[in-house]
């Protein structure tokens, strides 16, 4: 079901507990959310729909054929090549705001099959998924 945007800055900087099976219709409502925005957005956190738990869903680049991807309890396990950008988000009122992110990212999740991976990501979907992740801390670009 596709959900209403939070904007409100002090829920977003709250941190998220982890997700479990209980949550997947949490995880399917991010997902309808996302592509609902596809035009304008290729990432969201949990707490972009008002629900303070560990997954993200993202356009995922990284394939042959670009793909949504939903992640529970996603965790960077390690990175590499540290560099600065500017990035915009939906949750946050004005424009593009300055970050660092690492071109390379090995992150450590739960598919919706409750499923440990380890994947390594490079790129723009290393970045939407760092940013994400900091959704998910509480971390607000």
């Amino acid at each position: 079901m596709i959900k209403e945007l939070t904007h409100d800055p002090m829920f977003l900087a709250g941190k998220s507990e982890t997700a479990t099976r209980d949550d997947l219709q949490v995880a399917q409502d991010l997902l309808d959310t996302l592509m609902a925005h596809r035009e304008s957005c290729v990432g969201m956190a949990a707490n972009m729909i008002g629900v303070r738990k560990r997954i993200i869903a993202f356009l995922d680049g990284s394939g042959r054929v670009p793909t949504y991807t939903v992640m529970l309890n996603p965790e960077i396990a390690g990175c590499d090549g540290m560099y600065e950008t500017e990035e915009s988000c939906l949750s946050l009122l004005g424009g593009p705001r300055k970050c660092k992110r690492y071109k390379t990212i090995k992150v450590r999740y739960q598919t919706t099959d409750m499923k440990p991976r380890i994947k390594t990501y490079t790129g723009l979907t290393a970045q939407i998924i760092q940013h994400e992740i900091d959704h998910c801390n509480g971390v607000l670009i």
